[in-house]
């Protein structure tokens, strides 16, 4: 019977065997493919709202969008591998560590790991949902789930922190953004365009997290779960400001310009 230690080396060895596969590389690679154009989408119906036409500015709108183009129903399964391909690959890093680090990687690293493999997970899942033709408006599950929550003080506590961990996510998304820490994320030495497209992506996208946060506790203090709707309603709350169709067309720009640098992920992260 094999010991502790040699069982842990062997799945050791089965994981970096996987992450060396070209071909599941490339499927992982797909998913920030995928994601790119998911956010182009976000921010094509973002500045369509700006011009008074309908839709929803989040994943659930989306995925919508992509599913009712020719073609669209096969995109969506190629996008549900491709998303479960990079969930499985962030698991394996945080099991093993990056494939492109010199050692195994720090243990905060493993922990971002885990939680981009859930984050990635999730989508596959909403994806799958379009995909078999069931799908449902991100804003309108965050909004039923927060009115169950809000039915106990236990719940409503849930939801600030829930609020108050996207808000952190957000401010980070910016903070990385600014400081050009997104650099890290790639192979190589980039050109002046992706630096410009992940500083302005990675704080569009930031700002619109925040946007997010923030009224779901809005929604917790205001006993009002429909103003809860993730990132689509903190994208129409800002077009209701004054010269709200000026933010929102940038808005829809910079969430546009992330995933174009979702493109550059594509084709340039450290795997």
């Amino acid at each position: 019977m094999e010991s502790g230690p040699a069982v842990n080396t062997s799945a050791t060895g089965a994981v970096e065997g996987v992450q060396n596969s070209t071909l599941f590389e490339r499927a992982a690679r797909a998913g920030h493919f995928v994601s790119g154009l998911l956010h182009i989408l976000i921010g094509y119906i973002a500045i369509r709202l700006a011009f008074g036409q309908g839709g929803n500015a989040d994943q659930s709108g989306a995925l919508a969008e992509l599913g009712s183009k020719p073609g669209g129903s096969i995109a969506l399964w190629i996008a549900v591998v491709a998303f479960l391909a990079l969930a499985i690959w962030r698991i394996m890093e945080a099991i093993v560590g990056k494939k492109s680090d010199q050692d195994e990687g720090s243990a905060m690293d493993r922990l971002k790991a885990g939680a981009l493999a859930v984050v990635y997970i999730a989508f596959a899942w909403s994806t799958f949902g379009f995909a078999k033709g069931s799908g449902e408006s991100s804003g309108q599950q965050n909004a039923g789930m927060t009115a169950r929550l809000m039915e106990n003080g236990f719940g409503k506590l849930v939801l600030i922190v829930v609020g108050l961990v996207v808000i952190g996510v957000g401010g980070y998304h910016v903070y990385k953004g600014v400081s050009k820490n997104f650099l890290d994320d790639l192979e190589g030495h980039q050109s002046k365009g992706v630096e410009y497209l992940g500083i302005a992506g990675y704080a569009a996208k930031g700002v619109a997290l925040i946007g997010a946060g923030a009224l779901v506790i809005v929604a917790v203090f205001t006993s009002d779960p429909s103003k809860a709707t993730g990132i689509d309603g903190a994208v129409k709350t800002l077009g209701e400001q004054p010269f709200g169709q000026i933010l929102l067309i940038l808005a829809g720009i910079g969430i546009g310009l992330y995933g174009l640098y979702a493109f550059v992920l594509a084709r340039h992260a450290k795997m």
